[in-house]
């Protein structure tokens, strides 16, 4: 199946990719990976965790089993990817129908413009740090807040700086993303490990940062941290779960995308939450308070020519996370939805504005709205895609999907999937009190919602999973169309 100008359900960038272009190795697939873990919300959630009164050891293993838990599906997924070559918008029209993968596809589109905003945000907030070392202004006279805005003139045009950067990178496509990640990659590795070098160099006692020593609020304790923690960090990269089939796509073979992912996802992310979690308390040593924003810390280093080679790392830590992560997938989703009227390069430039209309900085003023309200509550949607997605074509397909029926108007998925749409409904659900609770901060629904929503993406994927196969056993056709 080729891009036809008179396919409407297709265009070069949703087309099957051919045997010629599949030219991503291991190596890609995990620097794709090490580029996007090694970002500043990794470092936070990590440092996070610390807050909450874990200990450096319970919060790495945390972060390791979360981790480990969501590379099954991602590897599952990666592999319909592989296979038949098509992006996650595509694949997703054979379980919810051609009509229905809007829903998923949008869905997914615009929590990646959420994170494209938030990364881009604390990329510009690197750029003010950058510009107030260097005395191009002085950072305690800029006080004048913008109405509506609710920061500074400095501050948005340093996010605006920072966001015309992707600007100019998504407007050349997703090969010049590939170069960014493979040549990023080591030097991101090699800034994280020389940061963690600073901070047992600076203390007296290295020794006392590897403290079995917990601090949970009184009331807490370690298994009421543990899961919430869990499911965010299960949650962190319930968006990639989605969409990774956009770019295993470009992978030689199943091999290459399995051990690219194995390789690059858990390790990398295990090392850098550690180094954060290390830093943090190295923070507390040195400068008499937990620090968990690099970007502060980095501040805080004295040396003019320390702060801006330190800063310049977390950019390309940044952009490189934001332009794989929050750019690829809803550019295809937005392409998607006409594939003849919106190119790649539309739904990238239409991602980069909905990034700063939803005002970002908002979205991280608090570390726990961030986590149980941001992170948990839109794992609560994805989890039902990714398990009706994985149903779908391990269990009801058998791996065995006709690609040209994805592009068939008329075809066996013509319409919508009801089925699909029902599971998803219904396996969201159980999710919504505690989401409710959370993002009002009253207890408005009964306190075992709570702890339903503790384990909101494990739920998800569980209840979807098991009715999406009830239901596409219920009756002789594979597809219930509309």
């Amino acid at each position: 199946m080729q891009s036809s100008p008179t396919n409407p359900l297709s265009n070069a960038d949703l087309a099957p990719v051919s045997s010629d272009e599949r030219t991503w190795s291991a190596w890609n697939i995990s620097a794709l990976w090490i580029g996007m873990a090694v970002c500043i919300p990794t470092y936070m959630l990590a440092a996070g965790m610390v807050k909450l009164g874990m200990n450096w050891w319970q919060a790495t293993l945390t972060v390791m089993a979360g981790n480990m838990i969501v590379l099954l599906p991602m590897i599952l997924n990666g592999h319909a990817g592989t296979k038949l070559g098509v992006p996650f918008p595509v694949l997703v029209r054979a379980s919810f129908g051609i009509s229905g993968a809007h829903v998923p596809s949008i869905a997914r589109s615009l929590v990646a413009c959420g994170w494209f905003g938030i990364q881009t945000w604390i990329g510009g907030k690197a750029l003010y740090t950058i510009l107030g070392v260097l005395r191009v202004f002085d950072p305690a006279l800029d006080t004048s807040v913008l109405p509506i805005l609710g920061i500074t003139a400095i501050q948005f045009a340093n996010f605006l700086a920072f966001w015309l950067i992707h600007i100019a990178i998504v407007i050349k496509g997703v090969e010049s993303i590939k170069k960014l990640e493979s040549w990023a990659a080591p030097f991101l590795i090699a800034s994280g490990v020389a940061l963690l070098i600073w901070a047992l160099l600076k203390v007296d006692k290295p020794s006392e940062l590897f403290t079995s020593k917990t601090n949970y609020a009184e009331g807490s304790s370690f298994w009421k941290v543990f899961f919430p923690q869990l499911t965010a960090m299960v949650g962190f990269w319930a968006t990639l779960s989605l969409n990774i089939p956009d770019f295993t796509r470009y992978c030689k073979s199943q091999k290459d995308q399995a051990m690219g992912q194995l390789i690059g996802l858990p390790p990398t992310m295990t090392l850098f939450c550690f180094i954060g979690i290390i830093v943090t308390g190295a923070t507390v040593v040195i400068f008499g308070e937990a620090i968990g924003d690099p970007v502060d810390l980095v501040a805080k280093m004295g040396s003019p020519i320390v702060v801006v080679i330190s800063m310049i790392a977390l950019l390309i830590a940044t952009l490189s996370t934001n332009l794989a992560a929050n750019v690829v997938s809803p550019a295809n989703g937005f392409s998607n939805i006409s594939p003849t009227r919106i190119s790649f390069r539309v739904g990238a430039l239409a991602t980069c504005a909905i990034g700063v209309i939803i005002m970002p900085w908002r979205l991280v003023e608090d570390m726990g709205a961030y986590i149980f309200i941001w992170l948990i509550g839109y794992s609560a949607l994805l989890g039902p895609i990714v398990g009706i997605m994985l149903c779908d074509y391990f269990i009801i397909h058998k791996t065995k999907i006709d690609t040209d029926e994805l592009y068939n108007a008329n075809g066996r998925y013509k319409g919508i999937n009801w089925r699909a749409m029902i599971a998803l409904g219904i396996a969201i659900l159980p999710n919504v009190p505690g989401f409710i609770n959370a993002a009002s901060h009253k207890s408005i629904f009964p306190s075992y919602f709570d702890s339903i929503y503790t384990y909101a993406w494990s739920v998800g994927v569980l209840i979807s999973v098991v009715l999406y196969w009830i239901l596409m056993k219920s009756k002789f056709q594979p597809q219930t169309q509309a």
